[in-house]
């Protein structure tokens, strides 16, 4: 029996307290799994448009509760509230997706069989599907995996980031008032001994986890030993690659728009600078003037671009990095030193002359951290951007869009390539990576079928 203990949350711009919640008990953590798989039973058998029109409607809901929701994410992870507000509006654009093409998705296959009769493939939900999803984006990341879940017919459970358990809660209640069955998703406020249990009861039948590499490694395994599916989300240092034929002007400012988007602490941002000898210098010249402009200050104001890390202790962990790399040959253009005061901001930080074996590197910097790199020419460019563990995404600038499209489908080794540009995601696209960034796709269809029994009738002739 797990002791109830409470969740302490805090705003990283002030470090002052926001709200206190208790954790749930093992017998209401079980009550709630019994409660949504019997919700389940029922939402199985609803048909694929009135699952649709449900989703539809958290779209709207989203909207409607768009400012409170916003300012709840900004105050409990510290992201700049334009970004909160940016964010509620993806999330309702993946319900509007999803809601317009998930009946398609999910529609059964008829097919003629090569030696006579026929067969219908049906995408049939398979239960609960629970997620343990990070704080970084607390919407999108439970929207991304509960929206098409809800769509494919399974229930949803999710076990949120303690620091962003308000806003866990705050959806469970918008998703009830656009009238989802009340138990159908249910955010649990539980630990992380207790979510070992959840993995293994009868009646989830599925995982996923968005987070570090070792957590998908620990999670992965509980999962696989109970013999069931999981898509792993996992981190990055996702390369980004200025060749010689660059706009440079443009290669700048998505550069720098894709370091510190979300205050740097994203999974597909842009990380390392990885800039060919012809135009380094030129590059690195203007990049840190305009990370050196950026503005930090309360995220609550919209005259600030970024706002404080999320923790105090991840920006211990980046400062750590910051210096390991340094006593390691990396040298520092801009920051990298902590200011006191209120908050847990981190300064916009560049770090030139990056090589192997720095943290800079080799290494995941969750912050607003570049590291620039510089290469040969494109074959070194290249070489250097696929010298990762990591597989998330990546980029490239060049006015050829043809050799740059070449480059992305032949070299580059990631489930995601930005051509001249930076973005987060797109519900049109598909969304996963690959070597340490995990395995199993969200978005652009894909996701909506990672946990659905792919089943065969087959009919004589």
């Amino acid at each position: 029996m797990t002791k109830e203990k409470t969740i302490i949350t805090t705003n990283p711009a002030t470090g002052e307290k926001l709200e206190t919640y208790n954790y749930i008990t093992d017998s209401e953590m079980n009550i709630a799994i019994e409660n949504c798989h019997e919700e389940f039973s029922s939402w199985k058998l609803v048909s694929l448009k009135d699952r649709a029109d449900i989703i539809k409607s958290i779209g709207e809901k989203l909207k409607e509760y768009k400012d409170e929701l916003a300012e709840l994410m900004t105050k409990e992870m510290g992201k700049p509230l334009s970004q909160s507000k940016d964010e509620v509006d993806l999330c309702a654009g993946i319900c509007e997706y999803t809601a317009s093409n998930g009946p398609e998705e999910l529609k059964e296959d008829h097919r003629k069989l090569p030696k006579g009769g026929k067969g219908i493939v049906t995408f049939s939900p398979i239960g609960i599907v629970y997620g343990i999803q990070p704080w970084n984006y607390p919407s999108y990341q439970v929207i991304r995996y509960a929206i098409v879940n809800l769509m494919a017919g399974n229930g949803v459970l999710l076990k949120h980031a303690s620091n962003v358990t308000g806003t866990g809660l705050l959806l469970e209640k918008i998703f009830v008032e656009a009238g989802l069955p009340e138990n159908l998703f249910k955010t649990l406020l539980i630990t992380h001994d207790q979510s070992d249990e959840v993995i293994k009861h009868k009646a989830v039948r599925g995982v996923t986890l968005t987070g570090s590499s070792g957590a998908g490694r620990k999670v992965g395994q509980k999962a696989t030993v109970e013999l069931k599916k999981v898509v792993l989300e996992l981190g990055s240092n996702d390369a980004y690659i200025v060749l010689e034929d660059a706009d440079l002007e443009l290669a700048v400012e998505k550069c720098v728009r894709g370091r510190i988007y979300n205050n740097g602490e994203t999974c597909i941002a842009a990380k390392r600078f990885v800039v060919v000898d012809a135009v380094y210098e030129q590059f690195k010249e203007a990049f840190v003037k305009a990370m050196k402009d950026v503005k930090v200050g309360n995220p609550m104001d919209d005259s600030y671009e970024m706002g404080p890390m999320a923790r105090e202790d991840l920006r211990e962990t980046l400062h750590e990095q910051v210096e390991e790399s340094v006593e390691k040959g990396a040298e520092i253009l801009c920051g990298g030193e902590i200011t006191e005061g209120k908050g847990y901001y981190y300064p916009v930080t560049v770090l030139n002359n990056v090589k192997p074996g720095q943290p800079a590197y080799d290494d995941e910097l969750f912050g607003p951290v570049a590291s620039l790199i510089k290469a040969k020419d494109t074959e070194d460019a290249m070489r250097i951007a696929n010298d990762s563990r990591f597989g998330l995404g990546g980029g490239i600038f060049s006015k050829d869009e043809e050799k740059a499209t070449k480059l992305a489908q032949d070299h580059f080794d990631t489930g995601m390539i930005f051509i001249n540009s930076f973005g987060i995601a797109n519900p049109a696209m598909p969304f996963g990576g690959v070597k340490d960034s995990g395995f199993g796709r969200e978005h652009g269809g894909f996701g909506i079928k990672e946990f659905v029994n792919v089943k065969a009738l087959t009919f004589s002739e």
